[in-house]
C-alpha cells in the first residue's frame, strides 16, 4: 500500500504511540483523522502539526460509545471519500492493585474502552474497507495477553480479548482482502507507566514496580519501533500477512521475506494458543 493519500484513523492519537503513529503517517502522506477523548491533547496536537503542513484533522470521541464512533467514520467519509487504515492506539489500565479490592465499574470501563472500544470502530469501518476489498486494521495488544499481568486484571483480560478478536475477524476478512493485526509495542515510556509509578509499590507489585522504576530511568523502548512495525503491517512489504499477534521488539518481523510470510500465513506462529503435550514434544525436538 503507497501511503500517500491514504485516509488513515488512529485512536488515542493525542499522545504517546499513537501521537508517534499519526506523525509517521502524515510524514508519509496520509490524510490522518486523530480520534481522542482528552479534548486538550488533541488541539496541542493540532497546532503542532498545522506548522508541519500536515493533512490531518482531530475528531473528540468516546470509542467506547458506539454511535460516537459511527458519527466520526461517517464525517471521515463525507470528507475525504473512504477509510484505508485503522489504528486503535486508545487504551487505558483501569484499576490497578488486587482484583478483590478493584472497583468492578472501574474494571467493567476498561473492557469498555480497550475491548469494545477496539470492536466498535472496527465494526464502523468495516462495511466500507469490505466493499471495496482493501483495508488494514491495526490493533493493540499489551502486558497480560499472553502472560499473566497480576494486579493489572481489567487491562490484561482486556488485551487478550483484543488479541483473540483479531485472529477471530481476520479470518472473516480473507475473501475481502482486509488484514486485520495485532501488535505488541513494547515497554515504551507513556502516562500508563506514570499512572503505575504513582499507584506505588504496594498496588502494583514489588516485582513490576521495581521494574517501571529502571524503565522511567532508563527510557524504555522507543515507540518508533512500534510505528516501524505498524508501517510494516499496512505495507505491501507485509505481503497481506494477517491474524497475527507481533511484538515490536522481540520478533524477527524486519528481516521477513515473501517465503517466511507466507509460511507464517498457513501456521499457528503469532497466535494465542495452549501449548499441549504434543506441542510441547515437537518443540523440545
Amino acid at each position: 500500500m503507497i501511503l500517500k493519500n491514504k485516509v488513515a484513523i488512529v485512536t488515542g492519537g493525542s499522545r504517546g504511540i499513537g501521537k508517534a503513529v499519526v506523525i509517521s503517517l502524515a510524514k508519509s502522506g496520509c490524510k490522518v483523522v486523530v480520534a481522542s477523548i482528552i479534548s486538550e491533547d488533541l488541539k496541542n496536537l493540532q497546532k503542532e502539526l498545522l506548522r508541519e503542513s500536515f493533512r490531518i484533522e482531530i475528531k473528540k470521541v468516546d470509542v467506547s460509545d458506539y454511535s460516537q464512533v459511527q458519527r466520526v467514520v461517517k464525517a471521515v467519509v463525507k470528507k475525504f471519500g473512504t477509510v484505508d487504515i485503522l489504528v486503535n492506539a486508545a487504551g487505558i489500565y483501569g484499576p490497578i492493585g488486587l482484583f478483590k479490592d478493584n472497583d468492578i465499574q472501574k474494571w467493567a470501563q476498561t473492557l469498555q474502552v480497550n475491548l469494545l472500544g477496539t470492536v466498535n470502530c472496527v465494526h464502523a469501518v468495516l462495511p466500507i474497507m469490505m466493499k471495496k476489498k482493501s483495508g488494514k486494521i491495526i490493533d493493540f495488544s499489551g502486558g497480560g495477553a499472553v502472560n499473566s499481568f497480576p494486579n493489572f486484571s481489567g487491562y490484561a483480560t482486556s488485551k487478550a480479548a483484543v488479541v483473540r478478536f483479531t485472529e477471530t475477524i481476520a479470518e472473516e476478512l480473507k475473501p475481502y482482502n482486509v488484514q486485520i493485526n495485532a501488535i505488541a509495542p513494547g515497554a515504551v515510556n507513556t502516562k500508563l507507566l506514570d499512572e503505575s509509578l504513582e499507584a506505588g509499590k504496594k498496588a502494583v507489585g514489588d516485582k513490576f514496580y521495581t521494574k517501571i522504576v529502571q524503565q522511567k530511568k532508563e527510557g524504555g523502548d522507543s515507540p518508533q519501533l512500534a510505528v516501524d512495525l505498524i508501517l510494516f503491517l499496512i505495507s505491501d512489504k507485509s505481503f497481506n500477512l494477517t491474524g497475527k499477534l507481533i511484538s515490536a521488539k522481540w520478533d524477527n518481523w524486519k528481516n521477513w521475506k515473501k517465503e517466511d510470510i507466507e509460511k507464517l500465513k498457513n501456521n499457528s506462529e503469532y497466535n494465542l494458543r495452549r501449548i499441549d503435550n504434543k506441542d510441547f514434544r515437537e518443540v523440545k525436538k
